[in-house]
């Protein structure tokens, strides 16, 4: 069964509920509608302050009171306390609002799980042959350094066997192994030595097994595909859309106790229920 439908299953059964703090947003509305028509969500709306939400910021934060509710004040701050003091499952956001903006939020809110460093972000690539990507980070962290980059490493093999039901994951670089020296394959070679992954591992030794053995590092048969940086990981996944017919979902942020999906800001009404059926997947 293709990956969507198998996340789209997996929604129904889950049955969870998703805040959405930019519902004004004609196609926030739109998709929240099919959300709940095709059964994949409830979507709750976005609730007045409350002492559970307060509660939340004072004991994540340390914030005093007063500060907490002038922060709630504030409609994606407020949609991530909900989530984090259980009154939604998950928070689907950002087709109004930057990226930075929702990480703020879910950051100041919810926070990061034990061991993560950073937070960062997915997308799921689904290509017309079949073959199920996570890539990652294509969005969030424009030059990580090696603790970040393996933290990347965990969380995105994390996504992986959530969604894809398993994590072979590739840390990419321009040279696979031992074969050249610099200071982009030394990051990832540190980073792949702390996560314990396969790399530094060009992209073809990565995705075939014949080229693989050829270079002696992995087995080719990757399905979580980690790039060095913003560039390389943002470039990729436009090049598979434009070139191979991949169809991208997401971003997904990852890294948080709770799930949190950032939305394209230029997102479709389909690319919001998809991605939002993806978020609730990882619950």
């Amino acid at each position: 069964m293709p990956a969507l439908e198998r996340i789209f299953e997996t929604a129904r059964e889950k049955s969870l509920r998703v805040v959405m703090p930019e519902i004004e947003d004609p196609r926030i509305s739109n998709a929240a509608q099919q959300l709940e028509t095709e059964r994949l969500a409830r979507v709750v709306g976005l609730s007045e302050p409350t002492q559970a939400m307060v509660d939340v910021l004072v004991s994540e934060r340390g914030m005093k009171e007063a500060i907490a509710v002038r922060m709630l004040k504030k409609p994606l701050i407020r949609a991530a306390a909900m989530v984090a003091a259980g009154e939604a499952d998950v928070m689907v956001a950002g087709a109004d609002n930057p990226t930075k903006r929702v990480i703020e939020a879910a950051s100041l809110a919810i926070g990061l799980k034990d061991g993560v460093d950073v937070p960062s972000s997915f997308f799921l690539m689904l290509f017309p042959d079949g073959r199920e990507f996570v890539f990652a980070d294509c969005a969030v962290n424009v030059a990580p350094d090696a603790s970040e980059l393996a933290s990347i490493a965990k969380s995105s093999a994390t996504s992986a066997r959530a969604l894809l039901g398993a994590a072979e994951v590739a840390m990419l670089s321009f040279s696979t192994g031992t074969s050249a020296t610099g200071e982009s394959v030394g990051l990832v070679r540190q980073a792949s030595e702390l996560c314990g992954f396969a790399g530094p591992i060009q992209a073809d030794a990565a995705l075939n097994p014949v080229i693989a053995a050829k270079k002696g590092l992995g087995e080719g048969r990757a399905n979580v595909l980690i790039f060095p940086d913003l560039d390389a990981g943002n470039i990729a996944y436009k090049l598979c859309q434009e070139l191979g017919g991949a169809q991208s979902v997401g971003p997904i942020l990852q890294g948080f106790k709770k799930p949190v999906c950032d939305l394209s800001r230029g997102a479709s009404v389909d690319d919001i229920i998809a991605a939002s059926a993806v978020t609730l997947t990882m619950v």
